[in-house]
């Protein structure tokens, strides 16, 4: 009886037939998630005058990050020419036009 169940599911289970069915739970898995995501809205609340002094020290604490951070720090080499360190390898970056370029590893990022 076993091995008449089992031909009977071989039958109805190819591979086409699981091929469209792992599709279709895929497709069910990745849709779950936008579905959660959109009932989670939150309301906005009002800005107050704290939220606004919040938000312009946070923007005086950006402005002071980038004169911390050592990648943007420029510098000079032997022959005087600008550098930067390169954020991937710590190399010297050297600007061509608005692009910074490291001569080690070859990261590049436009200015």
């Amino acid at each position: 009886m076993d091995d008449e169940l089992l031909k009977k599911l071989e039958q109805k289970m190819n591979r086409r037939n699981f091929l469209r069915g792992s599709v279709i739970a895929a497709a069910a898995f990745a849709a779950f998630p936008l579905a959660a995501a959109a009932q989670d809205q939150q309301v906005p609340t009002k800005n107050t005058d704290k939220d606004k002094s919040e938000k312009a020290e946070k923007d005086r604490n950006k402005d002071g990050d980038a004169e911390k951070d050592p990648f943007k720090e420029i510098k000079l080499d032997a022959q005087g020419r600008e550098y930067r360190m390169c954020p991937q390898c710590g190399y010297n970056m050297y600007k061509q036009d608005r692009t910074w370029t490291c001569e080690n590893c070859g990261y590049s990022y436009v200015e």
